[in-house]
């Protein structure tokens, strides 16, 4: 029997097509419904009739997390699970989950106020990455290169953010390059690293870095393992800094693009991710 899918999202971009196309080979429909018309509450919602599912492709960096809680809380089986998107949504949470688990990320200070913010520039040495709290894309990412310039660039977060915009993340710079792994359930589907080219210091698929596959060795893989452990079973796109310490983990995204890693891997992306929601239903 055929099993339907909602993808919720704010529009159709290539990831959500390619998996609209990959989906009838498992048995699935899918079909977009506007992340910003769903009107969820009621645990009879009109907008998630007849959806077996519904998979999480919101682009907010806060929707994905109450669309997510509703539907569940209305019997909807949701990917990924309210509680691993809301933890993704937020850096500082995420970075303790991991944390506490004996995952290994980079040190970071929380900044809520210039207090903060002048403190942790005197704890930790620079250059420093000033980060919001709430993002992607490497938007709104700041390296800090010195203490003389540090206090203008907090002058526009404080001066110009709203409230949860001034919320922001300070930590260590580890360079130009970072990998991004693709994982589906427990399922490595592909790693790559991203290496800027010159013109822009930060690492990351939106910007157009340059991409190259990688191996999957033991110890990216264990501590994958772990992010899942911490989060459920999922789709996530996992970012993590190579250092001579080893693989700490950045980022963690919930709805991941992986355009990029598709076409620089030999896997079939798309296909990979709608099998692992197949059986996700199973």
């Amino acid at each position: 029997m055929r099993q339907t899918v909602a993808v919720a999202a704010d529009r159709i971009g290539w990831e959500e097509r390619r998996l609209i196309a990959a989906a009838p080979a498992f048995g699935l429909h899918l079909s977009w419904v506007n992340d910003e018309s769903m009107c969820l509450g009621h645990p009879a919602a009109p907008s998630l009739a007849g959806y077996d599912a519904l998979l999480v492709r919101s682009r907010s960096y806060t929707r994905g997390g109450l669309l997510a809680t509703l539907a569940e809380a209305a019997a909807v089986h949701t990917l990924n699970t309210a509680r691993a998107i809301s933890i993704c949504q937020n850096k500082a949470v995420l970075r303790t989950v991991l944390r506490s688990e004996g995952i290994p990320v980079p040190d970071f200070r929380l900044v809520l106020s210039r207090r903060d913010f002048e403190r942790c520039v005197q704890e930790l040495t620079l250059p420093l990455v000033l980060k919001p709290i709430f993002g992607g894309m490497g938007k709104r990412v700041t390296l800090l290169r010195h203490a003389d310039t540090a206090a203008s660039v907090y002058d526009y977060i404080e001066d110009l953010g709203h409230a949860f915009e001034q919320a922001c993340l300070v930590e260590p710079y580890a360079g130009d390059t970072s990998v991004r792994c693709l994982v589906a359930g427990d399922e490595l589907l592909g790693a790559v690293e991203f290496t800027g080219d010159g013109t822009d210091w930060r690492s990351n698929a939106a910007l157009g870095n340059r991409t190259r596959p990688m191996a999957h060795d033991p110890d990216l893989r264990k501590i994958l393992d772990g992010v899942v452990s911490a989060l459920g079973p999922g789709i996530y796109g996992v970012d993590l800094f190579r250092t001579p310490d080893g693989y700490m983990v950045n980022e963690v995204n919930h709805a991941p693009a992986f355009r990029a890693l598709d076409e620089a891997v030999e896997a079939d992306i798309p296909t990979a991710v709608a099998r692992h929601i197949r059986e996700a239903l199973a």
